[in-house]
């Protein structure tokens, strides 16, 4: 990768700039004692870079835009840091009286129930259909700015629930790291295009698992004839993994949809990478029994050294908020995320969770080094 942190000092330091010092000291009159300094050194030194080259104008006015878009919705969205969030799409011209949109209401007002957040791109149809059934309190709008003059739906017009973006690959960031799960319900380009995004984000693994839910209303065709294809042509034709379908799932009620996701984290919570290590975050231990299942069943995304379940450690350096999640550790290769998938589900059964009596037995307690 060009320009490591390193990359940047050197060549400051080959034209005779020392900046270093001078961008430590202002960053710790505004960040003293933070942990993501060294971060925050290397973003000032890549804008510096840029300045130092000054190609052209128009870069610097995309960077610029794009920086303040994504400084100010991370502190919007700080305020709702913790709840869980789920993306619904589909087309903002589906009209009223349309079952759809009947059907995207239950679905919000469900989520609503459950106590999650609906994001939607804030305009109308389904999108002001699944806004109107969670309510504004549930509700978060990411619109995009456009030379044509265009409304937010009722339900968040005017909030400070409404964010509104100029790029669209900004919005579609936050559309997709916001997520805990996505509903899919029919719609045009625009929806096909982020369900194929945000599939080959997750089987690429560029993205963390979550629900995918392709909602339609019963007897509904759309997503099904979608899926014909994608069996017909991607899977017969060795395009794709047999096991990437198993990274969504096709419901015909609100219920369902919901079901779904809660399902989903049932157990599991969240995952992340020390160095090599896949680490899986979950609300109970799983039995001896269980782990050993995995061992067995799952070797084959594990590239060495096996499956092992560890409780928090601070040496770990991962968030001190979850220290009580146990954590399901092991060399993911990466490869096939459909039996990851099938690993979550696994681990989302109580029958394979530990007794709270034997919780600490089957956890180790050894640190990882990151």
């Amino acid at each position: 990768m060009p320009d490591q942190p390193n990359d940047l000092q050197q060549h400051f330091e080959s034209q005779g700039l020392n900046l270093v010092d001078q961008i430590d000291v202002q960053l710790q009159q505004v960040a003293a004692g933070s942990p993501n300094l060294a971060l925050y050194r290397e973003m000032m030194l890549t804008v510096l870079r840029m300045a130092h080259d000054d190609f052209d104008r128009w870069n610097a006015k995309i960077t610029l835009q794009a920086i303040r878009e994504l400084e100010k919705t991370f502190r919007v969205l700080e305020q709702f840091k913790g709840q869980r969030k789920v993306t619904v799409f589909g087309s903002a011209r589906t009209p009223i009286e349309h079952p759809l949109y009947a059907l995207a209401r239950e679905v919000g007002a469900e989520l609503a129930k459950s106590d999650m957040m609906v994001i939607t791109g804030g305009g109308a149809g389904i999108m002001a259909a699944a806004h109107e059934g969670a309510g504004l309190q549930h509700s978060l709008g990411f619109n995009i700015t456009l030379p044509f003059e265009q409304h937010a739906n009722p339900t968040i017009h005017g909030s400070d629930n409404l964010l509104s973006f100029h790029f669209f690959f900004t919005r579609k960031l936050f559309f997709i790291k916001e997520a805990d799960a996505l509903v899919m319900c029919p719609g045009g380009f625009g929806t096909l295009d982020e369900v194929l995004e945000v599939m080959t984000l997750m089987q690429t693994g560029k993205t963390p698992l979550v629900p995918l839910v392709l909602l339609d209303m019963p007897g509904g065709t759309f997503w099904q004839s979608a899926l014909d294809f994608i069996r017909g042509q991607l899977q017969a034709n060795q395009y794709i993994l047999p096991n990437d379908l198993k990274l969504l799932r096709l419901v015909h009620s609100a219920e369902e949809a919901v079901a779904e996701i809660n399902q989903f984290y049932a157990n599991f919570h969240s995952t992340r990478w020390v160095n090599k290590t896949f680490v899986m975050r979950i609300k109970r231990p799983l039995s001896a029994q269980a782990l050993e299942q995995i061992r067995q069943t799952f070797a084959d995304i594990c590239l060495s050294e096996g499956f092992q379940q560890q409780g928090y450690d601070s040496q770990d350096f991962d968030d001190p908020k979850l220290a009580h999640l146990t954590r399901l550790t092991f060399a993911f290769s990466g490869r096939n995320q459909g039996r990851l998938r099938e690993l979550i589900n696994f681990i989302n059964l109580p029958h394979n969770w530990a007794a709270v009596e034997d919780a600490d037995a089957v956890v180790m307690r050894e640190p990882m080094t990151e």
